[in-house]
C-alpha cells in the first residue's frame, strides 16, 4: 500500500531556518522515499510503513534536537506524487 503525506513545520523557534531545513534533509536521506518541497509544505510518497516510520523517526527527532515544533500533517491513502504518470 502506497501512502502520500503533506507536513508544515512551524519550530517556536527565532532561528527556525535550521529546523526546518534539517528536518527536510533528513526526509530526503530516506532512498526509497520520494521528498518534494515547496514554500508552504514538504510532500512524502512511498509505501506506507516506510513512509510513516520515516515521518513519525524524523517528528521525533526534531522534538528531542529542537524542542517545542507544531506539525500539520495531512495523510492520504495512495500515492499521489505529481511526478507519477498517469
Amino acid at each position: 500500500m502506497k501512502l502520500s503525506v503533506e507536513i508544515s513545520k512551524y519550530p517556536l523557534h527565532q532561528d527556525y531556518i535550521p529546523f526546518i531545513k534539517g528536518f527536510i534533509d533528513r526526509l530526503n536521506a530516506h532512498p526509497n522515499l520520494e521528498v518534494i518541497t515547496n514554500t508552504m509544505s514538504t510532500q512524502v510518497f512511498g509505501d506506507y510503513d516506510e513512509v510513516m516510520q520515516a515521518v513519525t523517526s524524523e517528528i521525533k527527532r526534531s522534538h528531542q534536537e529542537f524542542g517545542k515544533a507544531i506539525f500539520v500533517c495531512k495523510f492520504i491513502g495512495g500515492d499521489l506524487s505529481p511526478n507519477k504518470e498517469a
